[in-house]
């Protein structure tokens, strides 16, 4: 009891102190509401050699909050696409910011048009649990490239990345300017009801519907990367080896822990056995064992290896056949399973999984794929194995999803030129490169007209002559 009620305290103190920092970074943007290129440079220079100088630390914090996640994974899929974020939009920084010159039509002459890039204010970005560094440091990215001020809300679930972090962008940026929250849901919950500028999320489809709801109080904008279930599908000609070892990439990196990975395969009914062979072979060369394999990333809490247990036991008791590709695990590691013989009445095919589960589903002609992912709620990713140009150009014409993958899993995300986000179910807005940038900023129109002014010949009073010359003119 003692406890409970401390723990509120602790919270309610948190959340008193969101508007106290809100109002802090609020001032400190009303003071220069247009940072220079320059500044914001030296911003996003600080943080690349921040991210190089701390590897180590980051690599060993994420690990541990794991309790085992791969070095490797963390350098490849955290740090990597970090910097490289970071490298990509100060390169273009300056382009970015220039005014665009935009066409005035005949009638309003003589006057010019343009669109300048504003910074929106106060970004809030709320970060999930299975990436914790790369997805604070993407949308920070962004977000300072526009000139924003930023309030970061990281997971709970991540304790010793999120204090870290907290501490290290302390090092480098004031309060006023970046800002790291931490704290449990309920604080979580409160961060999405401040009157921020824009608040990026990150997370489960569910809680992205809870945080849209408090946004709306404040008509705070918003931009949800959520999830779904992304499916793979396997054409009837492409070699199996080459499909399957691409989609075990995408289905064993973080333990199936990604928002894009692979959620289900669809694969011709003759070729089903070919595929769990292929499969098989390709996740067992890349972890012999389990056991003791640093490079094999644990499940990131009892938790959710409860939840994933659950659904497995959940599809056996429904008739499914579980095929553990591992014989051992180790800890919070669970092995890789191919699950076949599925069918909707299935909890695992019926929410996102999240984990190393891959439930196989069998068609008998590409349009009946087509129909399956369609019957659905629109994926964050969709994923296509075949090398005949036309049917690719039928996957992307005839289903929709957040993006698309032809031959290979995941590696859309890190492409620092083209956008990121959802569709519908599973999100809504985009970040990454450019188009995070605009995501940030107003794109603000201005007229521009000087002394003198043809368009006073149309003021009232109407019925003139020269009024109704325009009108055969232009109304047409």
């Amino acid at each position: 009891m003692v406890a409970d009620i401390a723990h509120l305290q602790h919270s309610q103190q948190q959340i008193n102190a969101l508007h106290d920092t809100l109002a802090l970074q609020r001032a400190a943007f009303a003071a220069n509401p247009m940072p220079s290129a320059e500044q914001r440079l030296q911003w996003l220079k600080a943080l690349s050699e921040l991210l190089n100088q701390q590897q180590d630390a980051l690599v060993a914090a994420i690990s541990a909050d794991f309790s085992n996640r791969s070095a490797d994974e963390t350098l490849l899929a955290e740090l990597m696409p970090s910097l490289h974020g970071i490298h990509y939009a100060s390169k273009r920084l300056k382009k970015w910011m220039k005014p665009s010159r935009r066409r005035v039509g005949l009638a309003f002459m003589p006057a010019s048009a343009k669109v300048i890039y504003q910074p929106l204010g106060v970004v809030g970005i709320i970060v999930p649990w299975n990436y914790p560094l790369f997805l604070a440091i993407g949308p920070l990215t962004g977000a300072l490239a526009a000139g924003n001020r930023v309030m970061i809300k990281m997971s709970e679930s991540t304790p010793a990345t999120s204090q870290l972090v907290k501490d290290l962008l302390a090092r480098i940026f004031p309060e006023d300017l970046v800002s790291v929250v931490l704290g449990e849901a309920e604080v979580g919950m409160a961060f999405s009801k401040l009157p921020l500028d824009h608040l990026l999320f990150t997370g489960a489809t569910n809680i992205g519907k809870h945080v849209m709801r408090a946004a709306a109080e404040n008509l705070t904008p918003v931009t949800l990367e959520l999830g779904g279930k992304s499916p793979a599908i396997i054409s009837a000609d492409v070699p199996l080896a080459d499909a399957a070892e691409r989609i075990a990439f995408g289905k064993t990196l973080n333990a199936g822990q990604t928002c894009v990975a692979p959620d289900y395969v669809l694969v011709p009914r003759n070729r089903v056995e070919g595929f769990v062979s292929a499969y098989r072979e390709a996740v067992q060369r890349f972890y012999p064992t389990l056991a003791d394999n640093p490079d094999y990333t644990a499940i990131i809490n009892e938790r959710q290896l409860a939840r994933l247990n659950g659904y497995l036991q959940d599809a056996q008791a429904k008739g499914a056949r579980v095929v553990a590709l591992h014989p051992e695990a180790q800890g919070r590691r669970l092995p890789q399973s191919l699950v076949l013989d599925v069918n909707d009445d299935m909890t695992l095919m019926q929410e996102e999984i999240f984990g190393p589960l891959l439930p196989v589903v069998p068609y008998e002609r590409l349009e009946d794929a087509f129909a399956y992912i369609n019957a659905r709620p629109r994926p964050l990713a969709l994923y296509y194995f075949g090398y005949d140009k036309r049917e690719q150009q039928r996957v992307l014409h005839e289903t929709h999803s957040g993006g698309v993958c032809l031959n290979d899993t995941l590696l859309h995300v890190a492409q620092d030129d083209m956008p990121f986000g959802g569709v519908g179910p599973s999100g809504m807005g985009h970040y990454h490169g450019h188009e995070g940038f605009l995501t940030f900023s107003k794109a603000k129109g201005v007229f521009i007209k000087q002394r003198f002014n043809v368009a006073r010949l149309i003021y009232p009073p109407y019925g003139k002559a020269l009024q109704k010359l325009v009108y055969r003119l232009f109304v047409r």
